[in-house]
């Protein structure tokens, strides 16, 4: 009898078939995570050159080329003081508060943009009850950063109708422009320009989270490993002496 032969007569089939299929599964999600932590690399450089590339000028000869997200904005316009919104469950420094938004009516035009002016801490006590909000008058200029959306929250149940002063997990755009008539820009603006409203502006960057996407991918390889050294170690049958 052979070598090969007496190895193929000693593997015990289901052990074996199950090593097969750990390992398989194992390199397939190991690939499948290394790629992820490419993707968010890739997509962290395309933030990086964007915050880094020159001021765009909004006003009403600016054309919609010019407009994607994370690239940083100057635009005049006067803020519409009685649509405040908040977006709650968004913690801040393990504090639990809002960001504040509002509309600003671009100066010379009929559209307006949406400008998330800030963060606010929220009553630990009663959660709807919100502190007095300064708003700037008249025209200002103000600086920010475009985002195509804002990070999206757990939504439980039903989203209520957008109104002035709602407290709401989630916004759309097109959902807003329906509900209050106002023509917005395709865009939001994190506003990163300093104004003594009380308003905390330290906007989190989204992370590239390559170093995470390696260490599952890692996970995944060590996992086809030891079921590889299990079954050489397990997978055998005795010979009889």
């Amino acid at each position: 009898m052979s070598i090969v032969m007496r190895i193929a007569s000693r593997l015990r089939l289901w052990p074996l078939i199950a090593t097969v299929l750990l390992i398989v599964a194992g390199c397939a999600l190991g690939q499948w995570q290394t790629r992820r932590a490419e993707q968010k690399e890739a997509l962290f450089q395309e933030i990086e050159k964007a915050s880094s590339a020159p001021l765009i000028y909004l006003n009403k000869t600016t054309t919609d080329h010019v407009f994607s997200p994370f690239r940083r904005l100057v635009v005049e316009g006067e803020f519409v003081q009685d649509w405040p919104l908040y977006l709650d469950n968004r913690p801040l420094q393990g504090r639990a508060g809002f960001y504040v938004l509002m509309p600003l009516r671009v100066t010379g035009t009929n559209q307006f943009i949406l400008v998330a002016r800030g963060w606010q801490v929220r009553n630990p006590v009663e959660r709807t009850k919100l502190p007095p909000l300064y708003t700037p008058p008249g025209q200002i200029t103000l600086t920010g950063m475009m985002r195509d959306k804002l990070d999206r929250a757990m939504q439980l149940g039903q989203a209520e109708k957008v109104k002035s002063g709602s407290i709401i997990q989630n916004l759309d755009l097109n959902d807003l422009t329906a509900q209050t008539g106002m023509q917005f820009y395709p865009f939001i603006i994190e506003q990163t320009s300093e104004v003594a409203d009380g308003l905390q502006r330290d906007w989190p960057l989204p992370s590239s989270g390559a170093d995470k996407h390696r260490a599952y991918a890692f996970q995944w390889y060590a996992l086809s490993i030891m079921a590889l050294i299990f079954f050489l170690v397990t997978g055998f049958r005795r010979e009889k002496k």
